[in-house]
């Protein structure tokens, strides 16, 4: 008998230590490197930290509550009334209502919105539009509309980002960016203490941050997840989020249908999955992936050049400027797409200024959000500029809703890409969201008390 309860005992202490362990702690810094802004741009890591938006996206990528608990439409789609979380309170302490609600809508969404109205109905946010907007709630999840305080309680300009978010912001110098607990956050009070992110890092320099202890969280581009797995780098890893495409314009020398039709056909997107992006994500021609839709390999993903030529009828057209992120990855994908033209008989020169009004082609990355198939096309339509609604469930209309588009020829899918970050030893419970990138309001620090 003594000697089972000594065992007993002893699997007691085990447990409890164990639980010790790897139950979250409060406090501590934790540390980010990036290779752009935080705040750049709209997937900038820093603006879900600070900001929160009516609705979001949840891990499994369907829509929840955030700073709206419930919504209605009526009117065949074409109004929608959310109500807001009540007892919420921006970082300055300003109440969160209707108002500053639909003043930060209007001040971040000026053209092209989903909304042709918005306006405050006592503790609600009424959106109306002339056409239906039936992906109205997935589409407020995304960061385009995240809610930022417009205007102070004297009716001043808020000098840098005040939202009702887990961290709020405290300095941006050097290309430090620091943010503090939100202690009064909404969600809860986050387990960090704080969070600060290194901007305009290397890759290089993050992953040698990473291995001496100087950064908890470093980017991984999907390019060198293989490396990053020989060096035994501990790497967590989106499914496909963002959808490398090639935008055509329809002006100029390629308002002609069939020119934009030939350049489509001339891609190598086997080279461009192979040799730029070493085998990671998946060639596609959809703008969907086949594991949202079941109908992407419908659409014909290989190179044709003998009818990229044959399209081309012999027409010479004038040099093509083709714009690419300055990203290195980027620009070599850019110069493989501008060889592929070569090889079809067009001229294309590949430019990575910060502005390019003139050019003929951009190759971008957009985003892939969401587990319903029409919010989710919307959304990535609305990225590249287009402003098409989609409607309806059935596979089939929105298979030819996609079809349609596509058949323009003035966005050209090429591949599906995951996201994937290298995380330090002392980090626990970090999880990605539905766009891929890290929920750092989540995580916690070992050894913090």
């Amino acid at each position: 008998m003594l000697r089972r309860f000594a065992i007993s005992f002893s699997l007691v202490l085990v447990c409890i230590c164990a639980w010790g362990r790897t139950r979250p702690h409060y406090g501590g810094t934790l540390h980010v490197e990036i290779a752009g802004n935080p705040w750049q741009g709209l997937d900038g890591l820093a603006r879900r930290l600070v900001l929160d938006g009516l609705t979001a996206l949840d891990a499994n990528g369907f829509v929840s509550p955030a700073l709206a608990v419930e919504w209605q439409s009526d009117s065949n789609d074409h109004r929608w009334q959310f109500r807001l979380r009540q007892g919420v309170h921006f970082h300055d302490g300003s109440p969160l209502n209707a108002q500053a609600v639909v003043m930060a809508l209007n001040t971040e969404c000026t053209a092209n919105c989903p909304w042709t109205a918005v306006y405050a109905v006592g503790p609600s946010v009424v959106f109306t539009s002339d056409s239906p907007m039936p992906n109205l709630p997935a589409l407020l999840a995304s960061d385009a509309y995240l809610i930022a305080l417009t205007r102070t309680a004297d009716g001043q300009t808020p000098a840098n980002p005040i939202g009702t978010g887990p961290f709020q912001f405290t300095s941006f110098s050097n290309g430090l960016l620091t943010l503090t607990a939100n202690d009064s956050c909404w969600q809860g009070r986050p387990f960090l203490d704080s969070i600060v992110i290194a901007a305009n890092r290397s890759i290089r320099d993050q992953w040698l941050d990473l291995s001496v202890g100087r950064a908890d969280v470093a980017e991984v581009p999907p390019q060198e997840l293989r490396q990053a797995q020989q060096q035994h780098l501990s790497v967590v890893v989106s499914p496909p989020v963002e959808l490398l495409a090639l935008s055509i314009s329809d002006s100029g020398s390629l308002a002609n249908a069939v020119l934009r039709a030939s350049i489509s056909e001339s891609i190598d997107r086997g080279a461009l999955f192979n040799v730029i992006f070493q085998k990671q994500g998946e060639i596609t021609a959809s703008l969907l992936p086949q594991s949202l839709t079941g109908y992407a390999f419908l659409f014909p993903a290989d190179r044709d050049l003998n009818k990229a030529n044959e399209l081309r009828g012999g027409l010479t057209p004038p040099p093509l400027v083709l714009w690419a992120d300055a990203d290195g990855t980027m620009q070599l994908a850019a110069q493989r797409i501008a060889l592929n033209l070569r090889e079809a008989g067009f001229n294309a020169q590949v430019v990575n200024t910060r502005n390019a009004p003139h050019a003929d082609l951009t190759l971008r990355k957009l985003p892939l959000e969401g587990s319903d198939p029409a919010a989710a096309l919307e959304t990535l339509l609305r990225s590249a500029g287009e402003n098409v609604p989609v409607s309806g469930q059935n596979p089939t209309a929105l298979y030819r809703a996609e079809h349609d588009f596509l058949d323009l020829k003035t966005l050209i899918p090429l591949l599906d890409l995951p996201r994937a970050w290298a995380v330090g030893s002392r980090v626990r419970d970090l999880r990605l969201r539905a766009d891929g990138t890290p929920d750092l309001a989540g995580a916690s620090l070992e050894g913090t008390q």
